[in-house]
């Protein structure tokens, strides 16, 4: 059944489908997927071509807009768009705490979670295209890890693409997820550096709040264990346009006197726990790092293990002299899971989905090699969550990709820049510019 409403300027049409929980066994379990279509109010009941958007993450469901928000707006001129929850995130069939023990135990749960990466999401959208379309082909807009899938998808079944868009989200064709980490901590630093040449006084805040909490058990009001390695782990703030600020004013009123001492405030360990918890996207801590899994070897926690080879994101070295405290950024760890009371039960899942070795290629360097779909991709100059050599080398890969390389915005630059990002790309596409 689908529900139609109304929002300013637009209509919207709840829509849901049933798939195959694993594609190559269709007579299998299913689950269901939702997905949110809309239109411009003055375009209803027009014919008009389709833009699916894939958001990023993993494990977000699709942007809740109001309206003609951010890019939207600027999509809805030509397009219905049909705002995808990819499986297991916001009102698709989930997988969380409460709903995994349901399979069973966890290596049941692992299995299940192998299911969830890039190559099932092309498979859905292929499998609800002809439903949504009724078999023509449409347009993808990918987000960060919604690109990646994009990658996937011009590999997998480019036969279902009119065009493809990417934002931030270019990923390695071949590179382990120890590659990447190896790239990005280099890059964690440099934005850690360039935030505190813009807020110099933060760089005591950091230290005064990692001494902290190097010396006190701290648990916040949801149960999460606040270590300093968690607090690091706020410089994932980093990565968005207006990152550096939200951190800065997370820091400069972090403690308060209290009859039994300094203690970190309740407003700082209030917006410290909204940013760390992963209540509401659990699959962005569970297949992080297996969103890389390529070939026979295991991730094994790699952002674990290669952080250990720049000691220069030790919070207890960093203390004992005069250094700055280092941030770090988009990673997965198993003290993640530890922490996190939305994640306390799944740890032996995570650890299995560590060990797992059987993953199946994600792109298909010689399909990409003779791409003849339209593709445009921005690649953000020194984007922290996506390494900007990896993207670049994975766009002379894929046949006719044009790229936008700028240094105007931020990772997350599909939202600040909305419109004029998407212009851009389709203009792009078109061989307009």
């Amino acid at each position: 059944m689908t529900v139609t409403y109304r929002q300013p300027g637009v209509v919207l049409t709840d829509r849901r489908f049933t798939v195959p929980l694993d594609h190559d066994d269709p007579a299998g379990e299913t689950i269901e997927l939702y997905a949110r279509e809309v239109v411009a109010s003055d375009q209803a009941h027009r014919e008009l071509p389709w833009l699916v958007y894939l958001q990023g993450g993993p494990g977000f469901g699709a942007n809740r807009f109001v309206g003609k928000q951010a890019w939207l707006g600027r999509a809805l001129k030509e397009y219905r768009v049909l705002l995808l929850d990819q499986r297991g995130t916001g009102h698709s069939t989930p997988a969380n705490r409460q709903t995994l023990p349901l399979r069973g135990g966890p290596a049941a749960q692992a299995d299940y979670l192998a299911r969830f990466r890039a190559d099932a999401i092309v498979r859905d959208c292929e499998a609800i295209r002809a439903e949504v379309t009724g078999g023509a082909p449409w347009t993808v807009l990918g987000q960060s890890f919604g690109g990646f899938c994009t990658v996937s998808y011009l590999s997998h079944a480019p036969e279902g693409l009119t065009a493809a868009l990417i934002t931030g989200g270019l990923p390695s064709l071949d590179a382990h997820a120890d590659d990447v980490y190896r790239a990005a901590y280099p890059r964690i630093e440099r934005k850690v550096t360039a935030h505190y040449a813009r807020y110099p006084q933060d760089v005591e805040r950091a230290r005064r709040i990692a001494d902290h909490l190097l010396t006190h058990e701290v648990t916040l009001p949801n149960g999460y264990r606040l270590t300093v390695e968690a607090f690091q782990s706020l410089g994932i703030l980093l990565g968005g346009g207006e990152g550096s600020h939200r951190l800065h004013y997370l820091l400069e009123d972090a403690f308060v006197r209290t009859p039994s001492g300094t203690a970190l405030s309740d407003a700082f360990q209030e917006e410290a726990q909204g940013l760390l918890s992963y209540a509401g996207h659990p699959l962005y801590a569970l297949v992080h790092e297996a969103i890389y899994g390529q070939d026979d070897r295991p991730t094994a926690w790699s952002a674990e293990r290669v952080r250990a080879e720049f000691p220069q994101f030790d919070a207890a070295k960093a203390l004992s002299g005069d250094d700055p405290l280092l941030f770090t950024g988009e990673s997965v760890h198993p003290w993640t899971f530890d922490c996190d009371p939305a994640l306390r039960p799944l740890r032996e899942t995570a650890d299995l989905l560590a060990a797992r070795t059987d993953w199946r290629p994600l792109y298909d360097p010689a399909r990409l090699a003779v791409n003849d779909v339209p593709v445009a991709a921005a690649v953000y100059h020194d984007d922290m969550y996506v390494d900007t050599a990896h993207s670049l080398r994975t766009a002379r890969a894929v046949r006719g990709l044009r790229t936008w390389v700028t240094d105007e915005f931020e990772h997350d630059g599909v939202r600040a820049g909305g419109p004029r990002v998407l212009d851009r790309l389709l203009a792009l596409a078109r061989d307009e510019v």
